[in-house]
């Protein structure tokens, strides 16, 4: 949908993002927190340089329909708490911004004081994520299977980003951080 993007520009802004999928690259990698527990259920997928390698654990994924929840059991509260982390490092700022792929799907929102969705119509969604290094169409149709529909997404959000343009989505953000600014500096 152009969620990096949008990232990317709050962050231009100055505005402090947390990205849960670094975050996951960072505990998968050797040394991380989730390496030893995510070992230990699904043994193949440690790799040779002591992290977790995401095409051995995906073709683990893929063999066992309980396994991706035994995963984010063990994933998901080391997120939260690389999550909760980073806010408390950057509780000065008047603006944290969370990258949350699944927000709806996983609850979290009501642990927001505010969403934003990024938001494009279906044929540039499909066009963008499939031109992805090996991405394929079935990988494509599984990632949208695990999410809420857009639409819904969208009646549910606070703000929405349109992202047919980087002007687009720039000026949607623009406003979204002078409207917080200007509830904050009344509150």
């Amino acid at each position: 949908m152009g969620k990096s993007t949008a990232s990317g520009i709050f962050r231009e802004l100055g505005h402090p993002v947390w990205d849960a999928d670094a975050a996951v690259h960072q505990l998968y990698a050797p040394g991380g927190a989730a390496v030893d527990p995510v070992a230990k259920a699904f043994p193949t997928a440690l790799d040779a340089a002591g992290g977790i390698d995401r095409a051995a654990l995906k073709a683990e994924l893929a063999k066992d329909a309980n396994a991706l929840q035994r995963l984010e059991a063990i994933v998901h509260p080391l997120v939260w708490a690389d999550r909760a982390g980073f806010i408390a490092a950057h509780a000065d700022a008047p603006l944290v911004v969370l990258d949350i792929p699944l927000l709806y799907e996983g609850g979290a929102e009501a642990q927001m004081d505010g969403v934003a969705v990024v938001s494009a119509p279906a044929e540039i969604q499909r066009a963008r994520v499939l031109a992805r290094p090996g991405m394929t169409e079935a990988q494509f149709d599984f990632i949208l299977s695990r999410q809420m529909p857009d639409a819904e997404k969208r009646t549910r959000a606070d703000w929405i980003i349109p992202s047919l343009s980087l002007e687009t989505a720039r000026t949607a953000i623009m406003d979204i951080c002078a409207e917080i600014m200007a509830k904050r500096s009344h509150a």
